[in-house]
């Protein structure tokens, strides 16, 4: 048992930690001079566009389609475009230059309901006016960004602690959520430490290595612990532990695997009053059985309780719950009850199962001859392989000596287990270190914004791992780091790891917040409208777009077979949902939907679900879900003050009418021309995604009209119209998802061309999945990063 100064050592280890650079030195950096002329072969050429002249190129292109609302006097939304002092203030405008860009670019102004827009040179000139005259960005020496330091997720570090020790557990389970950032929780800007979390790593810490390394007596021994083992109470010349008013004597005990144990307690009591002592045995904060102790303290006795307990390490506790003092009471031995307890024995009552070492005990401690003349030399090795895996770099002498502490403190305690009880703690120490924790690439000038280099191999190994697996690199990534040969072998390596079972978790978290699978969870269908919606549909629903992501990734299918596939991987209850005959059972099976009105995401019920209020669908939600999710396009924010369309009583007929009726109001009419044709093509689909013809007894009317003219009968046109005219917006958006999630930080206006070279190589490349990997890990900001200070722009 690590006793409470070594915990206090690991306590003061883990704060050194935050506030301390130890070993930063040691991390290599990558030649800039080699890293530029790298840069040169991996990005597109640009040429250096001439100069743009403001007064003749751009404000022309502001006058003709921005000044009747932000020129000339007038200034809606607070925003003019031609009341700037001078030229120099002008220029010096950043934040509202930033939001014109970002506007512009995304054309949300001018509003799409106007019929004069900009064309695609116009609005190429103001942005590469502001891009190059305003934030002075120079996209021949292309800015691979900054990123916050990274803590580990949970997800993240679940499958870190998986791989690094072999636990089959998932410790973060009762972690606090993490908060998202541009709909992933893989941006470190959001991805904070509170105390509570630091608590919950202490506590993760010491679970985990339970689990890893075993430091007690074979199963089926008892355990006797002395009183003077225990904690609370009060010490007595007997050596018994007295209890004086109501409170607990306490112990943590290691209970090897699952069964039944007999807990002994031998105790006695001081009587007084008219009833004898009472002692409560407390497991885990609940209470088991109550004694009543009425023998005194010259008879002492045991007394048993047969319980049954999971594996893992657990409190025992002794409760004294009735205390009574009367100071009148003639006999002086009668005034005071008191408890007293002289140990605590626990012995495995069901038949013992020989369990196998943990297999990471087996891996580190296994083969190893240790004697007391060796011991300290094998612990260093069994550290220095330990730390580089949980860092996730090389690792420098000076940090194992430093660890070296919390093995010595286990030697000091001595005993059978002495050794490994110190590298216990030394490895607990280990996870609850910032090093570990967080994802930290450091350069030699950390400060500077306008240093740029290539990141070194571990923290290329650790941008590919966390990616495309969640998790830690493994043995083979790790190689191929140490030996300076990632980069030669990357295609192969990333062709690798996606083959790994450990890819899946790309489904569950990539795709999970890209599609908002995880939404599922949340979505609360009216049962008196959705009667036949329960919990096996909810989970049969995300299974199944789930199911359908990993088989276009297992098989390197194009990224168009979202959003067309003609088959899906459906259960018996999910095909009786949709009207799908001949489909058995509860797994998931590979089906045909020719002959039906279902294809791709789009159509599945999971997508209809999180896109539906709970009483009805809501074009309005689906409309801006492929306008975020699909087209990469994201609508304004709706203007304060507006009604909610369920909110506004005098709005009559079908949701189509309704909507039609809302929109007459120029407030709510740009937006929803934008979002409201999109969700009005698949309202033959109800709110959990079942197939209707009608709505408030008429026939449902599913054509449309795009803001950029592209006509539409039904869901089947516009998707086919989603994979024609606006198959380019769609793999923008796919890519800029992609990047955000393996970047860990929001896109700015410079990663366009990070964006556009993963599309140029999907394209290249069939459309293939691989390929959109492929393109984000060899991207400029994928392989690159620069100093941490602002540049003009940031």
């Amino acid at each position: 048992m690590i006793n409470g100064s070594s915990l206090s050592e690991l306590h003061i280890f883990t704060i050194e930690g935050m506030f301390t650079r130890q070993g930063i030195s040691h991390w290599p950096v990558g030649s800039v001079f080699y890293g530029v002329l790298l840069w040169l072969l991996a990005v597109p050429v640009y040429c250096r566009a001439k100069d743009i002249s403001y007064q003749q190129e751009v404000l022309p292109i502001l006058e003709k389609y921005c000044f009747d609302c932000h020129g000339e006097g007038t200034a809606k939304g607070e925003l003019s475009l031609d009341s700037w002092e001078s030229p120099a203030k002008r220029v010096a405008d950043l934040h509202v230059w930033k939001e014109v860009l970002r506007n512009v670019s995304l054309k949300v102004m001018p509003p799409p309901k106007r019929k004069a827009q900009p064309s695609e040179e116009e609005r190429s000139v103001i942005e590469n006016w502001i891009e190059r005259r305003v934030f002075r960005y120079d996209p021949g020496n292309p800015d691979p960004g900054r990123v916050t330091i990274r803590r580990l997720n949970r997800q993240e570090y679940n499958n870190t602690v998986r791989d690094l020790l072999h636990v089959n557990f998932k410790p973060a389970e009762d972690f606090p959520p993490d908060d998202t950032g541009y709909g992933f929780d893989t941006i470190g800007d959001v991805l904070t430490l509170s105390p509570v979390l630091l608590e919950k790593y202490m506590n993760a810490a010491q679970r985990v290595m339970d689990s890893a390394i075993r430091t007690q007596e074979p199963p089926g021994k008892k355990r006797h612990y002395p009183a003077q083992s225990l904690k609370g109470g009060v010490g007595t010349s007997s050596g018994a532990r007295i209890l004086p008013t109501v409170g607990s004597i306490s112990l943590r005990h290691d209970f090897a695997q699952d069964g039944e144990y007999i807990i002994r307690i031998r105790a006695a009591a001081h009587q007084a009053g008219g009833e004898a002592a009472k002692m409560t045995l407390n497991v885990n904060g609940k209470d088991l059985h109550t004694f009543e102790v009425k023998n005194e303290p010259e008879q002492l006795r045991d007394f048993e309780r047969r319980v049954r307990m999971k594996a893992g390490n657990h409190e025992v506790a002794v409760k004294f719950i009735n205390d009574f003092y009367d100071p009148k009471q003639r006999n002086p031995k009668r005034r005071d009850r008191n408890l007293l307890v002289d140990g605590i024995e626990i012995e495995q009552a069901s038949r013992a199962v020989v369990l196998p070492l943990p297999e990471f005990h087996r891996r580190i401690l296994g083969s190893e001859n240790i004697t007391p003349g060796n011991r300290l030399a094998v612990a260093k090795k069994i550290l220095h392989h330990f730390i580089s895996r949980a860092y996730r770099r090389r690792v420098p002498q000076a940090e194992v000596e430093r660890l070296l502490r919390f093995v010595k403190l286990g030697f000091e305690e001595g005993g059978k287990y002495a050794f490994e009880k110190g590298i216990k703690l030394a490895c607990q120490a280990v996870l609850v270190s910032p090093f570990f924790l967080y994802r930290g690439e450091v350069q030699k000038n950390p400060d500077d914004p306008d240093m740029v280099s290539r990141i070194y191999d571990y923290a290329l190994a650790s941008r590919l791992s966390y990616f495309i697996w969640s998790s830690m690199p493994d043995d083979e990534l790790f190689l191929q780091a140490s030996r300076g040969t990632l980069r030669k072998n990357l295609d192969a390596q990333v062709m690798r790891m996606l083959k790994d079972p450990k890819a899946s978790a790309l489904t569950e978290n990539f795709a999970g917040q890209w599609l908002q699978l995880r939404n599922m969870e949340l979505v609360s269908p009216d049962p008196d409208e959705y009667g036949n919606f329960d919990d096996q549909l909810r989970n049969s629903m995300r299974d199944e777009t789930e199911a359908l992501f990993e088989h276009i990734m297992n098989n390197d299918l194009p990224f168009t077979e979202f959003l067309e596939a003609d088959y899906s991987f459906i259960n018996a209850r999910l095909a009786r949902h949709y009207g799908i005959k001949g489909v058995s059972g509860d797994a998931l099976k590979k089906i045909s939907l020719k002959g039906t009105r279902r294809r791709g995401i789009l159509t599945h019920g999971s997508i209809l679900t999180i896109t539906s209020n709970p009483t009805r669908t809501s074009p309005v939600k689906r409309g801006k879900w492929i306008l975020d999710n699909i087209l990469g396009t994201p609508p304004p924010e709706p203007p304060p003050g507006v009604e909610q369309l369920d909110n506004n009583s005098e709005l009559e007929g079908t949701l189509r009418q309704r909507l039609e009726q809302h929109r007459k109001d120029p407030n709510c009419a740009s937006c929803h021309a934008l979002m409201d044709p999109l969700g009005l093509a698949f309202e033959n689909f109800d709110g959990i995604g079942s197939w209707r013809d009608v709505d408030r007894g008429q026939r449902i009317d599913s054509r449309g009209e795009l803001v950029s003219g592209e006509r539409f009968e039904s869901h089947e046109q516009f998707q086919q119209v989603l994979i024609g005219n606006k198959r380019d917006d769609y793999l923008r958006c796919v890519s800029e998802n992609l990047l955000t999630f393996a970047l860990g930080r929001g896109l700015e206006f410079y990663d366009k061309a990070a964006v556009s070279s993963v599309v140029k190589r999907m394209k290249g490349g069939k459309l293939r999945f691989s390929e959109a990997i492929l393109g984000v890990v060899h991207s400029v900001p994928f392989q690159y990063r620069r100093g941490d200070g602002s540049r003009i722009y940031d």
